[in-house]
């Protein structure tokens, strides 16, 4: 019967009905005989018995049928975003479990949506508005303030989140975040002026950057007093993990008109702040200024320059020595980028960290791998078998593919890998993830060698140093300059040196800027020497004709 529709099933029930009604009628009139007129008063009373079994049925559809028109329009409202309304009482009333199944949908349908809002509104992790929905909220606020109305923008980033991150793992960092939410949400209401027509918007950017508007207020004082109060928030102790913790935070603070009448030129400006806060301490706070916003100019131009450069291919590598402490033979080379500027030779410390801000350092870090690639290629060729040495930025270290982007520019320019050599800082050495690791033991294995940068800056751990695949460890500048005329830093230079041994790596020696400097160096057992007083950086051509007179040297020798 499924199959068949109500009209149908009406049909057949009346059908029924009237047969039945038939059969009890001629048994009942004929008395044991059937003839024509026993037979025409049963037919009669089957007729009316089924024309009435049909007006009922007919009733009974037309009802469900209106309740289920209704059903129909309810669920078209629902189509159009509707879901609160109640279902109609025709529905409830002629098909009861086809209400009870809308309400259960509609039901569902309201939390799915009310969560799927929620997710992409609110943070999940602290509750409080994402970047989009305070963007959203906040220009909508400033919109509404009057031309004259004043506001301020807090920029608040936390000093030590990645170390509780790291160290305590992310479901700690997790519960630490929504501590701190917590705290903001009780200095903002603590804060707020109930005359205002705003209250204050919080939100959290990403990671550890939390964002505080409030709209209509423009004290200085005011807004010292709520920095002052977020500060002794987030620097008291919060229970973790059965231990406390302790992180505090940098604010930077801009105001409506004063730094900017737009959300964007606020978040610019606190943003600036809050890095100038970071630079000067942590733990403070630094309203936007002058000088900070001509630095922030600053940065804005050497942005754009560092695109230009990009474009018309401004860039190009020096090359200095490095050579054997023993012998005086050379034995590699560092590659040092140059920019040439329109106001002159630009050096990597003047633009290098604009560039890793930016993520332009990626771009310029593919020019530098696909010059170094098509260096060796071009050196072997010419006999050339000293090794060249290429830093590598964190932003690069962040990602394997770099280092697979790498072994094909290598490929496709046929130039050896045993003549390249990769340096990473000491820092960035302790931090790099497995996958790095592995890209980087990959390219070891063709040929390639890795050295340690800046040794002696950072933090090492020795258990972590002496499992990286490392084939050298450059001592920094500071471990170098006074070994000539302290005797303090001469025993620490040789224990250092020492240590390097200890873990089969040879020591290089890099800033040497005078012949004492590289004579006691190769007394303490120094194995290779790279500075001024051996030989400046140069271009290439100068770099290769160095080579030949060394060698010139050499055979006169």
């Amino acid at each position: 019967m499924d199959d068949f529709s109500l009209k149908s099933r009406a049909i057949v029930f009346a059908l029924c009905a009237g047969a039945v009604a038939f059969i009890l009628a001629l048994f009942a009139g004929s008395s044991g005989r059937v003839d024509a007129e026993s037979a025409t008063y049963a037919v009669i009373a089957a007729i009316i018995c089924g024309v009435f079994s049909w007006a009922s049925a007919e009733r009974s559809i037309a009802a469900t049928a209106g309740a289920v028109d209704a059903a129909i329009e309810r669920m078209a409202e629902a189509a159009r975003g509707d879901l609160q309304s109640p279902i109609p009482e025709d529905v409830a009333k002629c098909v009861p479990p086809l209400a009870t199944a809308m309400e259960e949908l509609f039901g569902q349908l309201h939390n799915n949506l009310a969560s799927v809002q929620r997710l992409a509104l609110f943070d999940p992790v602290t509750g409080l508005a994402n970047r989009t929905n305070f963007r959203r909220s906040a220009e909508s606020v400033i919109d509404a303030l009057p031309s004259s109305a004043n506001a301020a923008l807090f920029f608040i980033d936390l000093d030590r989140f990645k170390a509780v991150n790291d160290n305590l793992g992310h479901a700690v960092g997790d519960a630490l975040l929504a501590m701190v939410a917590e705290r903001l949400r009780d200095v903002a209401e603590r804060a707020v002026d109930h005359a205002m027509d705003h209250r204050p918007l919080i939100g959290r950017l990403s990671g550890d950057e939390f964002t505080i508007l409030f709209p209509q207020l423009s004290d200085p004082a005011q807004a010292d007093r709520i920095a002052d109060g977020i500060l002794a928030a987030l620097n008291r102790p919060f229970d973790l993990a059965d231990q406390q913790v302790s992180i505090g935070a940098s604010i930077g603070v801009a105001f409506r008109l004063r730094h900017g009448s737009s959300l964007t030129e606020l978040m610019r400006a606190a943003d600036a702040a809050m890095y100038h806060a970071k630079a000067n301490g942590r733990g403070r706070a630094e309203h936007f200024s002058d000088h900070l916003a001509s630095r922030l100019v600053a940065r804005v131009r050497l942005e754009s320059e560092l695109r230009t450069a990009i474009e018309r291919d401004e860039f190009e590598l020096a090359f200095q020595p490095q050579v054997a402490s023993r012998t005086g033979r050379i034995v590699g080379a560092e590659a040092l980028l140059r920019w040439h500027h329109r106001d002159g030779m630009r050096f990597p410390v003047n633009f290098i960290q604009r560039a890793e801000e930016t993520g332009l350092i990626v771009e310029i870090g593919e020019w530098v791998v696909g010059t170094v690639a098509e260096t060796i290629s071009r050196w072997a060729e010419l006999g050339v078998e000293q090794r060249l040495a290429v830093n590598i930025s964190p932003r690069q270290l962040d990602h394997a593919t770099f280092f697979r982007r790498l072994h094909d520019a290598l490929r496709r320019q046929n130039a050896p890998a045993r003549l390249l050599e990769l340096e990473i800082t000491e820092s960035l050495a302790m931090h790099c993830s497995d996958d790095v690791i592995a890209a980087i033991a990959d390219l070891r294995a063709e040929g390639a060698s890795v050295a340690i940068d800046d040794f002696g800056t950072g933090y090492s751990n020795l258990a972590r140093l002496r499992d990286l695949p490392v084939d050298r460890v450059k001592l920094d500048r500071s471990l170098v300059e006074n070994v000539v005329v302290r005797h303090e830093a001469r025993t620490i230079a040789q224990a250092v040196i020492g240590l390097i041994h200890g873990l089969n790596c040879e020591a290089v020696a890099e800033g040497i800027e005078s012949h004492e400097q590289a004579e006691v160096l190769r007394v303490i057992g120094c194995d290779v020497l790279q500075g001024y007083a051996i030989a400046q950086p140069m271009a290439e051509e100068a770099f290769l004709d160095w080579i030949r007179d060394e060698r010139a040297r050499a055979l006169r020798a």
